[in-house]
């Protein structure tokens, strides 16, 4: 594993969805990425990183044998692996669920699968979680195209990870039970070893671009008869700045709000008599 001089070794996925937003976020965090997708690693000198391009599923495998220092996958991937490997941060993209689904499936429980054959790209993750149900049904391993292995006659059910689960009613399957597990892109480390190097820093430059994402900064004037309500709509991280103003009676308000409430929030903070109410965007944050 490093020591403060070496370099920190993390895995990247190399290809997907998850490899753009997860370079996305690195690059709001200050850390070089590859231009040419072809590259399999990347050295970033000036933060002491190097980067490791590899297939998805097999990230969490190189950081539990301790080959990497860190890895970023989705915790789909991290449980369905059985690596040695832990979870230490969610990163708030790539979420997806993992659903049960098969043909006129409505009322089924995981019960109803007791016996059944289950098509699935997680076969581990699926085994993990009949196991502790306490049903006994026979996970059936596919590559890809799991809606296809009902209509083929390979399964009776399937498992499957989805987003809106659109591709699952194309193929004439209802989604049934609770999902199996909620998924997200998680920064991962060795289970049971010190944190590297760098990983202090790495993890406050993900929290700020996660911040930074998730609130915008809004300032306004507002009567001072009228900042205690004010303030309760905009009550910040920790509490509001408020700042005297040349105007007799009137205070600056400024304050974290979350980007998705921003227009609600505007809108409360009029009715409330705020004036010159602005929202502007994070580029970086640190709290």
């Amino acid at each position: 594993m490093t020591d403060e001089r070496a370099v920190l070794k993390i895995a990247l996925p190399n290809k997907g969805s998850l490899a753009e937003a997860t370079s996305a976020m690195l690059k709001e965090a200050g850390y070089k990425q590859r231009t040419d997708l072809k590259d399999l690693v990347l050295l970033d000198e000036a933060n002491g990183v190097e980067f490791y391009y590899l297939r998805p599923r097999d990230i969490a495998v190189y950081v539990g044998e301790r080959t990497l220092d860190l890895g970023f996958t989705g915790r789909d991937m991290l449980l369905d692996s059985g690596a040695d490997a832990e979870e230490i941060v969610a990163l708030g993209f790539g979420g997806t669920k993992f659903r049960f689904a098969a043909p006129d499936a409505a009322g089924w429980t995981v019960r109803d699968l007791e016996g059944k054959r289950i098509g699935t790209s997680y076969p581990g993750l699926l085994a993990a979680y009949l196991a502790r149900q306490g049903v006994h049904a026979r996970p059936i391993k596919l590559d890809g195209a799991v809606e296809s292995s009902v209509r083929l006659g390979v399964a009776d059910a399937v498992a499957d990870v989805v987003e809106t689960g659109s591709t699952l009613k194309r193929a004439g399957l209802q989604m049934f039970g609770e999902p199996i597990l909620e998924s997200e892109a998680i920064l991962i480390k060795p289970r049971g070893v010190p944190d590297p190097a760098g990983l202090d820093l790495l993890k406050r430059r993900l929290s700020g671009v996660m911040t930074a994402r998730n609130y915008r900064m809004i300032d306004y004037n507002v009567p001072l008869e009228r900042l205690e309500r004010a303030c309760a709509i905009t009550p910040g991280i920790d509490s509001p700045t408020v700042s005297p103003l040349h105007r007799d009676g009137w205070v600056a308000v400024r304050a974290l709000i979350p980007s998705k409430d921003a227009q609600a929030i505007m809108d409360e903070l009029w009715e409330a008599g705020a004036e010159g109410i602005l929202v502007t965007d994070l580029a970086a944050c640190r709290l």
